[in-house]
């Protein structure tokens, strides 16, 4: 079964960091097209925030960049989200996705991430 298993969230005080973890099952993280983490606060849309490509290239919302940093351990076939500086406005729950080469897509369950002022 291909699975993602988002975790990691939980609640910090404003300019702390947490390290979301996203393990893979049944599926090898690197063979995907990219893998990447999104977020959805309370009414609003899901957005992208980070993503990291089979070739190691990332990407990241002008929001989070110089904040964040995805990575990959792919021994432990995991993927993850290292988030510093947190502010109130990241608050939101996190998910781990992963595109195929065909387009097809994997998400995680997501995982509550809550940063108080």
């Amino acid at each position: 079964q291909v699975q993602l298993v988002e975790s990691g969230g939980g609640l910090v005080q404003a300019g702390g960091s947490l390290r979301l973890s996203c393990a893979a099952s049944g599926m090898s993280i690197i063979t995907m097209n990219y893998m990447g983490w999104h977020r959805q606060a309370p009414d609003k849309q899901r957005e992208l925030v980070a993503t990291l490509s089979r070739a190691g290239s990332t990407n990241y919302a002008d929001s989070v960049k110089g904040r964040f940093t995805i990575s990959r351990d792919n021994a432990k076939n995991t993927l993850y989200l290292q988030m510093n500086s947190l502010k109130p406005e990241d608050t939101a729950v996190y998910y781990c996705n992963g595109v195929r080469l065909g387009g097809s897509e994997v998400w995680g369950q997501g995982t509550q991430v809550t940063v108080s002022s």
